[in-house]
């Protein structure tokens, strides 16, 4: 019985001595440093942005990100990226700061909606936000009315309404002022980072991101619905700027690039149905139209407008094998403009069609329309080259002959020919009809 206690107390302590010594041995794991994210907007916000910034706050860890920067740098965008953008900010559990840098910078349209949603909204020195009234659904700037003045028609006065009590509601979560976020949308008005601050638009105007940190550590915000208190004063900068993937989306997605793609796209298909087996051709056209087409789907794009381009090249294209001298043709390049000037009807910055873009594509789709025109004229003109016509006027030499009948050889074939009087083998004659397999002839 002792010798049992005994060794049962002996392997109590040994048990200690190795757990004592693993502890030593075995380090425990190192305790992940505070960061802060700093997230780059820079240019039109689209569907590419609306990715970058949604994926990022959605793969973040809260144990260790305690803040997030918006850097913004922006002239605005699309509605509905800059709604998905606020969504995933007012969901984030992570604080969400916009920082409206680097001096000369701005945030306009929907940055400065991005600016309200942000838990903590901040300036550089020598930037502006503002400018804030709906253009993406075809609006001119300043399509908003004053305060207590009615818009032109219904369709405006809801769209801006609508913007206006977006706005305000974004506003009233941080408690920064609704009124002038008001004026923003109904007048268009924009402010510097100074009066930013006067109004309590902004909470902070910091000249650098360390200065940002160290200005709003300790107070009090709202992430995801609660109040967190900020502690980053000692947080370290982590800068995650859009990947490859967000790149790629960004240019497919620019009007400019779908709408070159589209065309490219139709001309490699088109060559490779006139031309079967060119192959490349058609495997770039297929995948052009395929990159532009996915990039069309992400835009606002009016498919009246898109139907006349097709519509254009389509009547360019008959009239370079039909030939009917310009009419389908010059109703083809009128269709295509027109098409192409109301394909992206939105004025949302960054996002309508090149003017110079499309007066380039449209002097090339002319100038290849006038190319295959004179190639047809010149055609009309040209001798048959084939068939009954073909051998009417044409020259040859008499094989041999008998009486008013015999053979002669023309364009090194040899036929039974006929003539108003006999010929001797050698001659030099004429075709001047045909029926049948006989040819009709005349000495030269």
């Amino acid at each position: 019985m002792g010798s049992a206690w005994r060794l049962g107390r002996f392997s109590t302590v040994l048990a200690g001595m190795i757990a004592a010594a693993l502890a030593v041995a075995v380090p425990a794991p190192a305790q992940a440093a505070a960061q802060a994210v700093v997230l780059e907007i820079d240019g039109a916000i689209g569907p590419a942005t609306a990715e970058y910034v949604t994926n990022a706050l959605h793969s973040l860890d809260a144990r260790e990100t305690r803040l997030v920067v918006l850097r913004l740098n922006t002239p605005g965008g699309l509605d509905s990226s800059m709604r998905a953008i606020i969504a995933a900010m007012l969901a984030s559990p992570v604080p969400v700061a916009a920082y409206v840098a680097p001096s000369g910078a701005r945030a306009a349209s929907a940055g400065t909606y991005i600016t309200y949603a942000a838990a903590i909204a901040a300036m550089a020195p020598g930037t502006n936000l503002g400018a804030a009234t709906p253009v993406q659904l075809g609006l001119p700037t300043g399509a908003g009315t004053p305060k207590g003045q009615a818009p032109e028609d219904t369709e405006t006065r809801k769209i801006v309404n609508d913007a206006v009590a977006y706005i305000r509601g974004l506003a009233e979560l941080h408690g920064r002022n609704a009124d002038w976020a008001e004026q923003a949308v109904r007048s268009a008005v924009s402010l510097p980072a100074s009066e930013a601050l006067k109004l309590k638009v902004i909470d902070v105007i910091a000249a650098s991101l360390p200065d940002l940190l160290r200005q709003i550590d300790g107070r009090q915000v709202i992430a995801d619905g609660k109040p967190v208190t900020l502690a980053t004063a000692d947080l370290a900068i982590v800068r995650r700027p859009p990947g490859w993937h967000t790149k790629l989306l960004a240019i497919v997605t620019d009007p400019n690039i779908a709408f070159i793609l589209l065309l490219i796209g139709i001309a490699g298909l088109v060559f490779e149905f006139t031309t079967p087996g060119a192959i490349a051709p058609g495997l770039i056209g297929v995948i052009s139209l395929l990159l532009a087409l996915f990039g069309l789907d992400l835009l606002p794009v009016d498919y009246a407008g898109a139907g006349l381009v097709l519509l254009g090249i389509a009547l360019m294209i008959a009239e370079a094998h039909i030939g009917t001298f310009g009419v389908l043709g010059i109703g083809g390049i009128a269709a295509f403009v027109i098409g192409a000037l109301m394909m992206f009807p939105g004025t949302a910055p960054g996002f309508s069609l090149s003017r110079p873009l499309l007066a380039a594509v449209t002097v090339v789709a002319a100038g290849l329309f006038l190319i295959a025109l004179s190639l047809l004229l010149r055609a009309r003109r040209r001798p048959v080259m084939t068939g009954r016509e073909a051998l009417i006027g044409a020259e040859g030499e008499t094989v041999s002959w008998n009486a008013d009948q015999g053979r002669v050889r023309v364009a090194g074939e040899v036929w039974r020919a006929r003539a108003a009087r006999p010929l001797t083998p050698g001659a030099r004659v004429r075709v001047t009809d045909r029926r049948g397999l006989m040819l009709i002839v005349e000495p030269m």
